[in-house]
């Protein structure tokens, strides 16, 4: 079945080729193919294209459709195209004629357009909640490690004096900052498109600010050519902010690798959450790190992928536009895994205590010495000229204690202000507006 079907039958090859990956994709927006749905017709009956009776029965159906797509006992059928076609046709077989009057005033187009949008939308959701709980496992390690120091890294050459504190405190905050972009696409992505049907409206008397309260929207994407605009451009702008989280994460996993190798040796993890080698005994490879260093690489190539399919494209629907799923889907369920292991094992990493009482780090404190000088009267420059001198001569013997107390240092993490401006970030995302609005829909 194809919603587009006019009685001429496709050439076979012609057909597989453009559908795709379809089948397999769209089982992923299938829920929300039903929310739409059952959002159009409510407007449809509010404007008289359906009856009230007719209505109640096609919600009926398309809330058993529903509860059979949360159990995972929908699948889209050998020759049907996508599933707008397999919600259509299942309608058809239960309720007879009335279940074509659904497509009334849509269009494929702002259909597949508006189940995409609650797709990244409820997506969306999912990340943030994953990014909380990695945010709440990196802020517990600082804190517990916060008294502890390490040597910071300049051009990855001794600089000063730094802490677990501040260094699993660092992307605590990064996070805050990817939860920011990550809110910019949420923004976006929430304004309904459905209604502007190929691109150009219709004839129709739609209610859209209907449609757009009834799926809990923010707002709408009020010119119908614009809104068809935002397919490729909401998945952009989305999988920008999905490469701002992996950026963390990879970078992160860069730092886990480096520390555990034997020449840093600053952290350690349990050995069953490392993995050996077949011909060296001794090995204890970081694996878990590695991997999610790649995967949150190749995530980060994601909006150059779709930016490439969609960059030279005119206002108005074409083609290209559908394989941007096959690309764009799977990432969230990329970034989904790596979120999830690494606050699985972050809570798990160990510290070594005592690192900077090694000879080799003892100019780490050079500057605090030059700061020392300068705090008792001599001009910066002169006490770092007499500090660098007596490192050239050898006689340079630090003061190893550290007293750093300005905000977001060593001795004052700040750790509380920036769960505060998490909270602050994760409120103005107000996902109970979305959350309400769909449970009405379903509770009818």
């Amino acid at each position: 079945m194809k919603l587009w079907d006019k009685g001429i039958e496709i050439n076979k090859l012609v057909e597989t080729f453009t559908i795709g990956k379809d089948r397999e994709t769209d089982l992923f927006i299938a829920q929300y193919d039903v929310l739409g749905t059952m959002a159009h017709i409510t407007m449809l009956q509010s404007i008289g294209l359906l009856t009230a009776e007719e209505l109640s029965t096609l919600l009926s159906e398309l809330k058993v459709i529903y509860t059979n797509i949360l159990a995972g006992n929908f699948v889209i059928e050998e020759g049907i195209e996508d599933v707008h076609s397999e919600v259509e046709l299942l309608l058809c077989r239960k309720l007879g004629d009335i279940g074509k009057k659904v497509h009334s005033g849509r269009s494929r187009n702002d259909q597949v357009l508006v189940d995409l949008k609650l797709y990244m939308r409820a997506e969306i959701q999912k990340t943030v909640a994953q990014v909380i709980d990695l945010f709440t496992v990196l802020q517990n390690q600082s804190e517990r490690y916060k008294d502890i120091l390490i040597p910071g890294y300049t051009h990855l050459q001794v600089a000063m004096p730094s802490s677990f504190g501040l260094w699993f405190g660092a992307y605590a905050e990064s996070l805050t900052d990817d939860l920011h972009v990550l809110q910019a696409a949420y923004k976006i992505v929430n304004q309904n498109p459905l209604g502007s049907a190929a691109g150009y409206g219709s004839s129709f008397p739609l209610n859209r600010t209907m449609t757009t309260r009834l799926l809990g929207f923010d707002d709408l994407n009020y010119n119908v050519v614009y809104a068809q605009m935002t397919r490729g451009k909401s998945e952009k702008i989305t999988s920008f902010a999905l490469a701002s989280i992996a950026a963390t994460l990879s970078k992160m996993a860069m730092d886990v690798c480096l520390f555990m190798s034997q020449n840093f040796k600053f952290i350690s993890l349990p050995d069953e959450f490392t993995t050996g080698s077949s011909i060296m005994p001794h090995k204890k490879n970081p694996d878990v790190f590695e991997l999610i260093r790649a995967k949150c690489n190749r995530i980060q190539s994601l909006p150059n992928e779709i930016l490439l399919v969609c960059n030279n494209l005119p206002s108005g629907y074409f083609r290209d536009m559908q394989i941007i799923k096959e690309m764009f889907i799977p990432a969230f369920s990329d970034l989904s895994d790596c979120l999830n292991i690494a606050t699985f094992i972050t809570d798990k990493i160990s510290v070594t205590e005592n690192i900077l009482e090694d000879e080799k780090y003892k100019y780490v404190f050079s500057v605090e010495e030059v700061n020392k000088e300068t705090l008792n009267g001599v001009p910066f420059r002169d006490a770092y000229k007499k500090v660098a001198k007596e490192i050239a001569d050898g006689s340079f013997k630090p003061d190893t204690s550290v007293h750093h107390t300005h905000e977001g240092s060593i001795g004052n993490l700040c750790n509380d202000r920036i769960k505060a401006k998490l909270d602050k970030i994760i409120q103005e995302f107000n996902f109970g507006k979305t959350e309400k609005a769909i449970e009405g829909l379903i509770k009818g």
